[in-house]
């Protein structure tokens, strides 16, 4: 079991991943907070987060209040000891500059949301069969 960290802020889009982990028995734990200032307290084990479990994997969108995801890519990839967490931008945006910005700023990866609910079970599963069967992450 890995732990996941979505930073996503459109509700619909967050029952749709909690549902695609559902419906696909992932057994991953899913934590999701809602802008980038929540991730970021959460990554550092601040305030309501202290005991808060480091993630194994990030999903992230990229367009969110307070603090963009951009932002939040660019601080934790900055960071020594959260550097090696895989960061997935998981957004709408097909910007050619959202996709070249993000790798720039070392995205492990950007996945463009399909809005079929089908599709978007497929992408999560997916990216849960690279991260969780594929790739070692680096234990704890």
């Amino acid at each position: 079991m890995i732990e996941v960290l979505l930073v996503e802020d459109d509700p619909g889009d967050v029952l749709m991943t909690e549902e695609a982990f559902a419906e696909y028995k992932v057994a991953n734990r899913l934590t999701v907070v809602s802008d980038g200032e929540s991730a970021m307290s959460y990554l550092h084990k601040q305030g309501q987060y202290a005991d808060a479990p480091t993630p194994d994997l990030v999903l992230l969108d990229l367009n969110l209040p307070r603090m963009d995801g951009r932002e939040v890519l660019a601080e934790l990839k900055e960071d020594p000891e959260l550097r090696r967490i895989p960061v997935v931008v998981l957004t709408t945006s097909e910007a050619e500059e959202d996709i070249l910005r993000s790798y720039n700023l070392h995205a492990n990866a950007y996945v463009t949301k399909p809005v079929d609910f089908e599709r978007f079970i497929s992408v999560v599963r997916k990216i849960d069969d690279f991260f969780v069967s594929v790739v070692r992450l680096p234990t704890r």
